[in-house]
Order: C-alpha cells, then sequence, then structure tokens
C-alpha cells in the first residue's frame, strides 16, 4: 500500500490482545501491543484507508475469580472497576480504539455461545472425560491456580498448580505434593469430568500449509514458535471448564460449566465489531467476512499459540470469517533488568504514571517505542527514559521546532518567508524531505516502529543540522534572501515532523500543527512540496517537551 494512491481505500480489521480486567495496564503491555497497534491504526487513518481498530475487557477466567476473593467483592465488580479504568487510562495515553468493549457484554455472552453451536453442530468438537481436582467443602472443581503444593523440583511449599514462582518450572496440580484447595484449604480429591475439546489435531495439515508455506512473512520468533508447536504435533484442547464465572456452556448436558477463556476472549474481536457497526449504524461483516479486508492481531509473545494456531483453527472451522494476514507479535519489556511482575509489584503502571508525570504521554510513547520488543526482550529503565526525554525529544526536536518558530517571528513577524535560490545546502534538506514519508511509510507497513521512529527523529536532526551550519542568524544583515530560504525550509521540516510524527507521538504532533496553522495531517500532504505555503502567520512557539531532572523520577518497586 502506498501513501499515495489514487485507488479505493483498502480495508483493515487491527485487533489489540483484550487486557485482563483483573488489574491495571502497565508498560509491558503498552511496548508489547497497544503503542505498536496503534501507530499502525493511525498511520492508516492517516492515508485514509478503511480500519477498524477493536480491542476491549478480556473479563473471564480465573485471574477475575482471584482478584474477587482478594479484594472480597464479586467477578462482576471486579470487571467493573479494571475495565473502566484501563479504558480510560489507555485513552489518556492516546491509544485510539474505535471499540474498546468487554466480554462480560450480553453481545459477546450471545456471539461467544452462537460460535461455540456452529463448531459443535459441524463436529468440530470432541468429549473426554478426565480426573481433576475436586474441593469437597467448597463443592467445586479447582482450576490451577486454585490449587497450592510442594514443588517436586524445589520444594517449594507454595507453587501453583501450572507453576512454581521460586523456581519457574511449569507444573500440571498432579504433580505438587501435598496438594490443597486455595479455598478451602484442604486436600481436594480426584473426580471425573466430562469437557469438550477443539481437535487441534485434526487440522494439523493445513495449519502447515496455511502458516509454513504461505506466511515466511512474519516474525522470525512468530514463524518460529509455529514451525515448533506444529512440529511437536497438535492435541485436541479443553475449551470448557468446570467454573461458576463466565459464558454457559449452550449445551443442556453441560450444567455448571462455562466456555474456557481462552476459546471465548478472541471471539470478543468479534462481537467488539457488531457492537461498533450497532453504534455506527454499519455492517459488521465486511471486517470479518471479505476476503479483501486484512485482519492483523496485534498481541505480546506469550499470545502466539492462540492467535497464530488455536484462533485460526477456529475461525476456519466455523468457515465464515477471514483469517489473519498478519500477527506481528511482540517479545517482553523487563524493567530495570528484572522481568515484569504483577504480584511483585515490580511493574511501572499506567494510571500511575500518568498522575506521577502529567502531560507526558509522549515521552513514554517515545521511549517504549525506541526500546520496543520487537524481536527479543528489551530493557526500561528510568534512567534512558530521562536520558532520551531530554537529549532527544528536548535537545533535538524540541530545539528544533523552538529555534525556527523564534527566528521566523523575530525576522518575519511570525509569517512564513518565500522560497528565493536554492544552493546545495537546501537540495539536500529539500531530498529529505521527499524521501521521508516513503522511508517512514515502509517501515510502519513492515512493523518496524522503531526503524520508522529512528527516520523520523532524523529528519529533526537534519533540521538542526542545516540551521546550525547555515547560520540564518549570521546571513540576516548581509543575506536576506538566503535567511528567508532557510526559514521556509525549515518551516516544512516542522510540517512533515508533525504529520510523520502523529502515530508516534500524537499530542506533540497536534500541539505543532496547532502552531504551524496546518489544519491536516494526512499523510499524503507531507510529499507536498510547499505544506505550509509563504505567507502563513504561525503562533508563537510553545515548548514542546521539559527536561527531566533526576529527582522528579519515579522509583520502581521490586
Amino acid at each position: 500500500m502506498s501513501p499515495n494512491t489514487t485507488s479505493p481505500p483498502s480495508r483493515y480489521t487491527i485487533t489489540a490482545a483484550l487486557p485482563y480486567a483483573n488489574g491495571p495496564i502497565h508498560i509491558g503491555h503498552l511496548a508489547g501491543v497497544y503503542i505498536p497497534a496503534d501507530i499502525y491504526a493511525r498511520y492508516l487513518r492517516s492515508c485514509q484507508q478503511d480500519i477498524l481498530f477493536v480491542s476491549g475487557s478480556d473479563e473471564h477466567g480465573v485471574p477475575i475469580t482471584i482478584r474477587a476473593q482478594q479484594e472480597g467483592i464479586t467477578c462482576q465488580q471486579v470487571v467493573d472497576k479494571y475495565h473502566q479504568l484501563n479504558k480510560q487510562t489507555l485513552a489518556d495515553i492516546g491509544i485510539s480504539f474505535d471499540v474498546f468493549s468487554r466480554t462480560s457484554s450480553p453481545t459477546h455472552h450471545e456471539t461467544a455461545s452462537a460460535f461455540f453451536t456452529t463448531l459443535h453442530q459441524q463436529q468440530c468438537l470432541t468429549t473426554k472425560t478426565t480426573n481433576q481436582y475436586y474441593d469437597e467443602s467448597s463443592q467445586q472443581f479447582l482450576a490451577d491456580r486454585y490449587i497450592y503444593g510442594t514443588c517436586p523440583q524445589c520444594s517449594y511449599t507454595d507453587a501453583y498448580g501450572d507453576q512454581c514462582e521460586k523456581c519457574g518450572n511449569t507444573l500440571s496440580p498432579e504433580e505438587l505434593i501435598h496438594p490443597r484447595s486455595a479455598i478451602s484449604g484442604k486436600q481436594p480429591i480426584l473426580k471425573p469430568t466430562k469437557h469438550w475439546f477443539l481437535a487441534l489435531d485434526k487440522h494439523e495439515d493445513w495449519l502447515k500449509t496455511w502458516i509454513l508455506d504461505t506466511h515466511t512473512d512474519w516474525k522470525p520468533h512468530v514463524y518460529g514458535q509455529c514451525k515448533s508447536w506444529l512440529e511437536e504435533g497438535l492435541c485436541p484442547r479443553a475449551i470448557t471448564r468446570d467454573l461458576q464465572w463466565g459464558i454457559p456452556v449452550p449445551l443442556a448436558e453441560a450444567i455448571g460449566k462455562v466456555l474456557y477463556v481462552w476459546f471465548d476472549a478472541p471471539i470478543g474481536y468479534i462481537s467488539a465489531t457488531k457492537e461498533w457497526a450497532h453504534a455506527h449504524d454499519r455492517d459488521w461483516k465486511p471486517y470479518w467476512q471479505d476476503p479483501n479486508t486484512q485482519l492483523v492481531h496485534f498481541i505480546g509473545k506469550d499470545n502466539i499459540v492462540f492467535h497464530c494456531l488455536i484462533f485460526p483453527v477456529m475461525l476456519h472451522a466455523h468457515g465464515d470469517f477471514i483469517l489473519p494476514k498478519h500477527v506481528p507479535a511482540n517479545e517482553f519489556m523487563n524493567l530495570e533488568g528484572k522481568k515484569i511482575s504483577t504480584s511483585r509489584n515490580h511493574a511501572v503502571w499506567l494510571p500511575d504514571y500518568l498522575k506521577q508525570l502529567p502531560d507526558k504521554q509522549d515521552v513514554l510513547r517515545y521511549v517504549l517505542c525506541a526500546n520496543a520488543p520487537e524481536n527479543k526482550d528489551s530493557d526500561f529503565t528510568w534512567q534512558d527514559f530521562q536520558a532520551k526525554n531530554n537529549n532527544e525529544l528536548v535537545a533535538i526536536l524540541g530545539n528544533f521546532v523552538h529555534r525556527s518558530l523564534v527566528l521566523i517571528h523575530k525576522y518575519y513577524e511570525g509569517k512564513v518567508p518565500p522560497c528565493r535560490h536554492i544552493d546545495e545546502s537546501d537540495a539536500i534538506v529539500i531530498r529529505y524531505l521527499q524521501d521521508t514519508p516513503q522511508q517512514v511509510a515502509q517501515r510502519i507497513e513492515a512493523f518496524k516502529f522503531k526503524e520508522g521512529l529512528q527516520v523520523w527523529m532524523d529528519l529533526a536532526r537534519q533540521g538542526n543540522k542545516y540551521l546550525t551550519e547555515t547560520e540564518p542568524w549570521h546571513l540576516i544583515k548581509t543575506k536576506p534572501e538566503r535567511v528567508q530560504t532557510i526559514l521556509h525550509l525549515a518551516t516544512q521540516i516542522m510540517a512533515q515532523l508533525a504529520i510523520l510524527g502523529e502515530p508516534f507521538l500524537p499530542f506533540t504532533s497536534h500541539k505543532l500543527a496547532a502552531m504551524l496553522q496546518l489544519d491536516t495531517l494526512l499523510w499524503g500532504y507531507a510529499t507536498r512540496k510547499e505544506m505550509i505555503p509563504a505567507g502563513t502567520v504561525l503562533q508563537k512557539p510553545v515548548i514542546l517537551f521539559q527536561r527531566i531532572e533526576t529527582d522528579s523520577l519515579p522509583i520502581t518497586s521490586s
């Protein structure tokens, strides 16, 4: 896709992983999923493509029930609290969802139930009875996280039924020594229970062809993880659980069972689309059923198996839906050299950041994009955060904009001067202006957002270098026409920075556009020779970024 295309706009359905509504958003979520997804969505909008950017709260599953138990409130109260908090904080950091729904909505319950029914009727599911731990005191089957015991590897006495947090080993409940219920504290018994399974093994040949042959363009770690799973062989996977909180399995013989959260959550993308379409009097089907629509999933690497193998099998087996074109999953972001841990409160929580560092949304967006874990795990440190703000956003971008606007107001009363004679140094700037839109666009379209951000910041570097080398303040008396050309081109650089920067730093771009009297941030406008005409009266400069001193930085919990 070219930003200058004259053909009808393409259609994109962009999904961002549904955050669990059992706690606030942290920087790992932002760096891994929401900022890259937002950059992509904003870019496509600026290219006037038809896009729908979808997400919402994942409100079912064991993490919700655990949080409700910890806080002494109901599951519904938990999801209501964190849905509103996460929806607001994501909006406050500038994530431009078209719809941010929730999986507890009636539309989602109906959509997920109908999806299960279709797969059941088409004989895509199997059933199996297995022995699972049961708490006789509370009269309920126990999810893995509701079972504690001694780790067989390191002898830690409070290991979960799915993982030991001390040694990190993955476990199954049956491996625990002296298992006990997290609800009653008593030893559970093994009891038979029947569940429904998605027969992934029956789709192995199709998946191998679809992924390994036709999606070699996926990121190496995404393709590699899929290849590894397929080579090991797929097994049927349970899609129901014995829980009270969730979407009831729509079968008379399944009373007391709900849809497994991993099955119902991705269907939330579809139900959210239906809600958006209903609210805007639109048809939802083209965004999920038109083969010309590109479906793009933004996720973290822990969700690769669900979005590259399981959800595509669900969509393919159902028969009415398109399959993902791209799944640009990111790796993980660490914090100060350690893995982010919500249970240990080793995280930078978005609500805390917005409160402690107000009006610095774009600083966080910039740092997280510049350090994004696109192909390997990365690290966030407050020292680097401070350095990138002071040495790049303030000293390069902010400095160039402020210098340029001050000079235009000082010499021309804020009016953009005309472009006069072009010399060699001017020609270099003009070539930068001609090349940069396509250079940034190519990176964004290839999901190389770090590189795109770097190319964009290099334009500001070029602007600073241009002013420093031409020294218009020394030429104003001897070569006034030369100064006119220099500041005319500096204005065009600022305009292009505003347009091309909007996907990355939307708050800054809109501030800059207001100062320049630039009334459009459409990508194609950045390819014009003169984005800000001579004679335009510019507003006086507003400081875009303030220096951050060490004593104003938050202290990371660990």
